[in-house]
């Protein structure tokens, strides 16, 4: 089961390449004379990010930690451990051998293929790694077997301690009908529901009815948005209700439904605690969570906008009184519905490290992670609630490979041809798994970094965030940059009026990209002339290239027209003498300046004196460019008169009727197929039912018509626009 011994060799290599690769991104003297909260994320000054830390050098700790996990959580937790010098195990599947946390281990075992279920979720295979490579701990991340009791009992059977809870307050918390009942019994908050198991979709209606629309219809095991949905009627109950039990069962395992009244444009706010197995407590303040899509979280910050001290001090104490009447330890997450009026009330307690530690960390200087490992060891917490601060401010983006012009993410799969992470910005913290190389697959989680930034200011931690996300460059997958970039810069959410309904609510018809003012498509359009001008000029430096026309006193001028979204705007683009550029288009005069090169696709410029981060992600020599400007990617072409001229006789690409076809969203396998050959389907008929990341998407009919042909049966696997059925 264990790596060869040449397979290891070729590991390390590759190890040392990818942390001296980080480690030269990071290299930036100018890092040197900052303050000491900047968030420096090589190895060595991880220290300056853990500023809080209390911990004894001296105390006892674990000699070797397994890592139950992938990608960016494993390479999270080997970090904290390579800091305390405590050796690390990675498992992973098949596909997973070359992975960044297989490479960054000191050891790495194979534990199947790549099926989460015979690989992750394999308990047994997971437990011989640990006999076999004699882990004294196990930290099993979030996700796969955070949150399973037995795994965790089966652990304590075999003397090895889980980074984690014990298995009483998992089984307790994991389960929402039971959690809420401990709950109620701690003074804790609650919202309105039945308590207990839903048994079927007519019981559901029932008691949605008995409740109240709307209702949340969840699961009761898991978490992280699967196994949810909003009902506001009979026919969405029960509907709802089939799909959530789908979902809960292949995510969990566990099929059981609970239901209770949905609280309309709440904010989702969470409040960290950790716990010892000494009876201490503490809570490390709160986590905003409410920009969400399909209950998934998007982006987080802490502390929240919305939170007064005495608020701040009634949801802490009221999640450690849950902490403690469950006899919680280790770190955990209570998580909060919050509505217009601050009333607050339970949602459910996660008894796990949550995606989105690390913005906690960087306002309380507190590594989580050590602290977990610490519990585990049997140690006291070392800090009281008075050494708990909310020092600054910090983001977290979740970037994901998602396509955001599709229900705000449908996931997309590929390598990384192109990736290099902003880490040359000061106060900026990427928690990624991948680099570059790195495939992006449909078995596992679409996530490729946690993308985090601090600040002392909510303002200050909002610029960088946009610095980052601009100078982020990732390629050979479509990511949800483009829609993360625009939430920063939307109006409500830089005031911090927020909801759990923000995206619909402000992109109604769904994500457009970046809609452009006057002022920003001039910008769009002098840049795009620039990198015109500036690929003629490198061109004529080659051999046997014709010179630059229009050469006087060392002035090099060109006329253009520059098309993009349907309107051609004719341009004239002049070089001065020291390099930058004047353009004209329409009324308006720019003056262009800064690094324009096609060495790297960053374009770091002025325009008109204020700074810009454009990405040139793409050129094919004829004046056909796609630009990333404020995170969205526009295509633009920039042609010579004559060339615009011949452009107006082309004729037009007539439009694919796509209703009488059933295409992919996304990669995913098919779970049913409820159509036929010679079927006829009504409009909204749902024809099949497509998983992707363990999420069920119902597929349905755009058309009263007879089924022509069904090419994909259930469990088939999909690509990405593959036509299922095909409509007559």
């Amino acid at each position: 089961m264990a790596s060869s011994i040449a397979a290891r060799g070729q590991c390390c290599v590759a190890q040392m390449q990818f942390v001296q690769k980080r480690a030269a991104s990071c290299a930036n003297p100018s890092w040197l004379c900052l303050s000491r909260r900047t968030l420096y994320t090589t190895i060595p000054l991880q220290r300056e990010l853990y500023w809080n830390e209390k911990s004894d050098p001296k105390e006892s700790k674990f000699d070797k930690v397994l890592i139950a996990n992938r990608g960016e959580i494993a390479c999270r937790v080997i970090n904290t451990c390579r800091r305390l010098g405590i050796k690390t195990v990675a498992v992973h599947s098949d596909v997973d051998s070359l992975a960044v946390h297989t490479r960054m281990a000191d050891e790495a075992v194979c534990i199947g293929p790549a099926p989460t279920s015979q690989s992750y979720l394999n308990m047994d295979v997971i437990l011989q790694a640990v006999k076999d490579t004699g882990a004294q701990a196990v930290h099993p991340g979030y996700g796969f077997l955070s949150e399973n009791t037995v795994f965790a009992a089966k652990l304590a059977e075999i003397g090895v301690e889980f980074v984690g809870p014990n298995s009483e307050a998992i089984h307790a918390m994991g389960d929402k009908i039971e959690s809420k009942r401990i709950a109620a019994k701690a003074g804790v908050n609650m919202i309105p529901g039945h308590d207990g198991v839903v048994k079927d979709a007519d019981h559901c209606v029932t008691l949605a009815n008995q409740i109240g629309y709307p209702v949340m219809i969840k699961a009761s095991a898991g978490g992280g948005g699967k196994g949810m949905r909003v009902a506001w009627n009979d026919e969405e109950t029960r509907q709802a209700f089939r799909l959530s039990t789908q979902e809960a069962q292949s995510s969990f395992g566990d099929d059981r439904m609970l239901i209770e009244k949905f609280i309309d444009n709440p904010r989702h706010i969470e409040v960290q605690v950790l716990c010892d197995r000494h009876g201490n407590a503490l809570w490390l303040n709160e986590r905003e969570c409410s920009i969400q899509r399909r209950n998934q979280k998007v982006i987080e910050e802490a502390p929240s906008t919305f939170l007064d001290p005495a608020m701040r001090k009634a949801m802490g104490e009221q999640a450690v009184a849950l902490a403690k009447q469950v006899g919680y330890t280790s770190a955990g997450t209570v998580e909060f519905l919050v509505d217009s009026a601050r009333n607050f009330y339970f949602l459910e307690m996660n008894t796990r490290l949550q995606v989105e530690h690390p913005i906690t960390e960087c306002i309380t200087g507190i590594d989580i992670v050590h602290q977990m490992m610490r519990v585990a060891k049997g140690h006291k917490l070392n800090h009281t609630q008075a050494d708990i601060p909310v020092d600054g401010w910090s983001f977290e983006c979740r970037v994901y490979a998602e396509d955001p012009y599709k229900n705000f993410g449908m996931p997309s799969i590929g390598r990384l041809s192109k990736y290099v992470e902003p880490l040359h910005i000061p106060q900026v913290r990427c928690d990624s798994g991948v680099m570059e190389g790195s495939d992006i697959s449909i078995y596992y989680d679409p996530m490729i970094c946690k993308l985090v930034t601090y600040g002392p200011t909510r303002n200050d931690a909002l610029r960088s965030m946009i610095k980052a996300l601009d100078s982020y460059v990732i390629k050979g997958v479509t990511h949800n940059i483009p829609l993360l970039r625009d939430i920063l810069t939307e109006g409500r959410f830089v005031k911090g009026d927020i909801s759990t309904n923000y995206l619909p609510h402000v992109y109604p018809e769904g994500f457009q990209g970046k809609q452009l003012n006057s002022r920003e498509r001039n910008e769009l359009v002098a840049v795009a002339a620039v990198v015109y001008a500036k690929d003629k000029i490198r061109t004529s430096n080659f051999k046997n290239q014709t010179r630059i026309p229009n050469v006087k006193q060392n002035v090099q001028e060109w006329h253009v027209n520059v098309q993009f979204g349907g309107t051609s705007y004719p341009t004239s683009v002049c070089q001065k003498e020291d390099g930058s550029f004047n353009v004209e288009t329409g009324d308006q005069t720019l003056t262009v300046s800064g690094n324009i090169s096609f060495s790297s696709p960053l374009i770091e410029t002025t325009i008109n004196g204020e700074e810009r981060i454009i990405q040139l992600t793409n050129r094919d020599g004829a004046g056909n460019y796609k630009l990333r400007f404020y995170g969205t990617v526009f295509p633009v072409t920039v042609l010579d008169d004559l060339a615009s001229d011949l452009t107006k006789l082309m004729p037009e690409k007539k439009e694919v009727d796509i209703s009488s076809v059933i295409l992919a969203p996304m990669p995913g396998v098919l779970k049913s197929v409820s159509v036929q050959d010679g079927d006829m389907v009504a409009e909204g008929q749902e024809v099949c039912v497509l998983e992707a990341m363990k999420m069920q998407n119902s597929l349905v009919a755009a058309k009263v018509a007879k089924v022509k042909k069904v090419h994909f049966k259930a469990g088939d696997t999909v690509n990405e626009e593959d036509v299922i059925i095909e409509l007559e």
